[in-house]
């Protein structure tokens, strides 16, 4: 699985420490930035991700900042993403299983880097349940395409 990530300064550290964990998990990082830590606009990084996954690059995609909503708000600007900002376990699970959820939005002074680096394998790890719950994302779909 292809997985696209990216931070603001908010989060450079849990950021790294995710791709690293995926990494060696076997999965392929493509890393968005930053590197270094820098004052950044969280959209200029969550469009790049999103744009990848939307594209078919990257099949998922992991944005940090500071809380994560910045981000996720960002993220669900561009059709086709469906982003949730987790800060535990269920909703990181039940986004992916029930609202086929594409990126992960993580807060990095929200969480701690063990917890996000948790969350992440739960968002990657689970699969979407589809059945019932394809209806609602169809319907996701067509308030997208209004």
């Amino acid at each position: 699985m292809k997985i696209a990530i990216g931070c603001d300064h908010g989060a450079l550290e849990h950021k790294n420490a995710i791709a690293a964990h995926l990494t060696e998990r076997g999965f392929e990082v493509e890393d968005f930035g930053i590197y270094e830590m820098q004052s950044v606009d969280y959209p200029d990084i969550a469009a790049p991700v999103c744009d990848s996954i939307v594209s078919g690059k990257n099949e998922l995609g992991i944005l940090v900042c500071g809380t994560g909503i910045g981000m996720s708000i960002a993220a669900n600007k561009i059709k086709g993403i469906r982003a949730a900002a987790c800060s535990e376990h269920f909703s990181a699970k039940y986004t992916r299983l029930h609202n086929n959820s594409n990126v992960l939005c993580l807060g990095g002074r929200v969480i701690g880097v063990g917890t996000a680096i948790e969350l992440a394998d739960i968002f990657v790890d689970t699969s979407f349940e589809g059945d019932r719950h394809q209806r609602r994302i169809d319907k996701i779909t067509a308030l997208e395409n209004r």
